[in-house]
């Protein structure tokens, strides 16, 4: 049995982890071919759910099947699955709750690192396309006033036709 200081360690490791596979997932898979369902997050929404909360459920989904092997075969699997679901509580209290008040957290951040992040995610959904957005990762916020000039430089050198929805 591994001890617990190890444990904890994989525990960190995961959370960190997961913003590297968030980043990479949001702009390669969310903004490349699995567009149709994370879309529907940069559109105005009706009612509670939208088709990109599909992924919530895919990728719980994983985690679930990661504690079930993990209790059975490889118990360190235990503590990455942990370590992931407590990027995913993270990820709601922050994203879905504070910059996008999916929750009733009407609190918003007046200065530091929390309103870094939210004005960040904002400047992401400045780009209602599929291409040409910038700050893909979700606790990790890039300064507010390079993705600003990252974005309007990308804007300009965009066709017009390249910022129409597809």
């Amino acid at each position: 049995m591994m001890d617990w200081f190890w444990m904890l360690m994989l525990v960190i490791a995961a959370f960190l982890g997961m913003e590297v596979f968030a980043w990479y997932a949001h702009k390669y898979i969310m903004h490349g071919w699995g567009w149709h369902w994370h879309k529907s997050h940069h559109e105005p929404t009706e009612g509670v759910f939208e088709k990109n909360d599909l992924y919530v459920v895919v990728f719980s989904l994983v985690v679930v099947g990661m504690f079930a092997v993990g209790d059975l075969y490889w118990k360190p699997l235990m503590a990455i699955a942990s370590g992931i679901t407590l990027y995913g509580v993270a990820y709601s209290l922050f994203h879905d709750g504070m910059v996008h008040q999916r929750w009733p957290i009407r609190w918003q951040p007046k200065s530091g690192y929390l309103k870094r992040l939210v004005q960040a995610h904002r400047i992401h959904h400045a780009v209602r396309t599929r291409e040409g957005a910038v700050s893909f990762g979700f606790l990790y916020a890039p300064d507010v006033r390079k993705l600003k000039k990252r974005l309007k430089q990308q804007r300009a050198a965009s066709p017009a036709g390249a910022r129409h929805d597809r």
